[in-house]
């Protein structure tokens, strides 16, 4: 069975990094794909990587990441690529979207500009 887990970026924004990182992979390790409203800073997600490393054990094989930002602001007109700087200073964070799914069950997350193909066993 295939279980997606939804946390909102209000459930984790008061968390200190350590906590943030607990959550996520609590769930994790308990078969859930995460899907997180928002983004984990860099320095997050290289601590989320280091943390999985040091649990990986017979049951639990590690973890597959992606990140999804909001559209390149590359392809937009001035006035719009004001508007989406300007809700990035004032949302930060709460942008995007981030999945982590457990190794055992997620093979691939592929990105592509219109869709996001999660592979699974």
């Amino acid at each position: 069975m295939l279980i997606l887990q939804f946390i909102k970026y209000s459930e984790i924004e008061d968390l200190d990094s350590e906590k943030r990182i607990k959550k996520i992979l609590d769930y994790v390790k308990k078969d859930k794909i995460v899907l997180l409203e928002g983004r984990l800073k860099k320095e997050e997600e290289a601590e989320l990587i280091r943390k999985t490393m040091e649990e990986i054990d017979k049951k639990f094989k590690g973890i597959e990441l992606a990140v999804i930002y909001p559209d390149d602001k590359a392809n937009l007109g001035f006035l719009k690529k004001i508007k989406k700087e300007l809700i990035s200073i004032l949302l930060g964070d709460r942008i995007g979207m981030t999945i982590v799914g457990p190794a055992n069950k997620v093979t691939e997350i592929k990105q592509n500009p219109d869709k996001i193909e999660l592979l699974t066993k």
